[in-house]
């Protein structure tokens, strides 16, 4: 068995193991509002708090992430485009999303990518707060599991791609 094969086979294994868990009602309602989190309003709100009460951190870890968000947008955008991988509810039969998803295609997650470049902008600047970051980014993720539109393997992805270009915005920012 090749190596793309057996990947896909166990990504498919992780996507059911985890959406056996998405069929409690609790599990389902939880994750529609964790995934509820990640459409972009509380990053927003977040800067916002931290230009007007953090003005010297704040500014930083602001700008940063301004940077790194307009990295990971286009570069989802381009992957998820030019990779076209079917969301899980598209490509099974045997189950219904329990969200419809925006668009057809999964990978990577944008959801996650710009979850993780929210967690690691803010990481950086407020180490103290990292395993709340993470576990929120991390929560935002499998909830698009759990909800039947993304694979494992889509969440990875947008992960990477979401900490690449925080790093990247940090970076940047700071050469500057």
């Amino acid at each position: 068995m090749n190596a793309l094969v057996k990947l896909t086979d166990i990504d498919t294994r992780a996507f059911y193991w985890c959406l056996g868990f998405a069929q409690m009602r609790r599990v389902g309602v939880m994750s529609r509002a964790v995934s509820k989190a990640g459409d972009g309003v509380l990053y927003v709100l977040v800067g916002i708090a931290l230009l007007a009460f953090e003005p010297a951190v704040g500014i930083a870890a602001f700008f940063s992430g301004i940077i790194a968000f307009s990295m990971e947008l286009p570069a989802y955008f381009i992957l998820k485009n030019t990779i076209r991988r079917d969301r899980p509810c598209y490509r099974f039969d045997t189950f219904e999303a329990l969200i419809v998803p925006s668009d057809k295609f999964s990978f990577p997650s944008g959801h996650s990518a710009a979850a993780f470049v929210f967690a690691t902008t803010l990481s950086h600047y407020y180490p103290s707060g990292a395993p709340l970051f993470y576990g929120l980014a991390s929560m935002i993720g499998l909830s698009r599991v759990l909800l039947g539109v993304h694979f494992p393997s889509d969440i990875v992805a947008g992960a990477a791609l979401g900490m690449l270009c925080a790093t990247f915005g940090i970076g940047l920012y700071q050469a500057y």
